[in-house]
């Protein structure tokens, strides 16, 4: 049985869908939910679910404290969800090709810094795109740049709304994310199987 850490910031609902996707798989498990604020309604949903979950600042998530966390609860596999901060190099290092993150558009475009969230929808809706999407990718040193390992879209239709168009974002995250995240832990883990 492997486990996952999924990194959250938000209300979790990602991470909520990621729980129940692997709550019956005989290979993987979420076994801690990480956030970096205190009040982040995922962490509701974690003992709701009866996860070990963990606050930190910016400091312990630097220092290297995280990743001793990580290790300590044998944490095999990493999903970002809503997270917003870059992963230190001892994490990336450590977890090499088994961190991931979704990105609420079709990389490369209205990717980066501060791109976010309803940021993102906004931008796409401005700049009059006929299509948006999301993009599963691998985490690296620099936002939303990794290998994309999935892409899918959607069609921007006559009067989208950023509002809108983050309900059909949000049904793309919770149809494509936990079953990427199955298929690399499978890859990675159980090549032969």
């Amino acid at each position: 049985m492997r486990n996952i850490a999924i990194f959250a910031s938000g209300s979790g609902t990602n991470a909520e869908n990621i729980i129940r996707h692997f709550s019956d798989s005989s290979r993987a498990k979420v076994k801690l939910i990480l956030s970096n604020k205190a009040d982040a309604y995922v962490l509701e949903r974690a003992r709701k679910y009866g996860i070990n979950h963990l606050t930190f600042n910016r400091e312990q998530f630097r220092s290297g404290e995280v990743l001793e966390t990580l290790r300590s609860a044998e944490i095999d596999y990493i999903i970002l969800a809503g997270f917003l901060w870059l992963m230190p190099a001892d994490i990336l290092a450590e977890y090499d090709g088994r961190v991931i993150n979704v990105h609420p558009a079709l990389l490369p475009n209205y990717g980066g810094k501060g791109m976010y969230g309803d940021n993102v929808h906004k931008a796409v809706v401005a700049a009059g795109e006929k299509f948006s999407g999301i993009t599963v990718h691998l985490v690296n040193e620099r936002y939303d740049s990794g290998d994309i390992l999935l892409q899918a879209t959607v069609r921007l239709e006559l009067g989208e709304t950023p509002d809108s168009l983050a309900q059909k974002i949000h049904t793309l995250e919770y149809a494509y994310f936990p079953i990427v995240a199955e298929n690399e832990i499978n890859r990675i883990f159980y090549p032969n199987e």
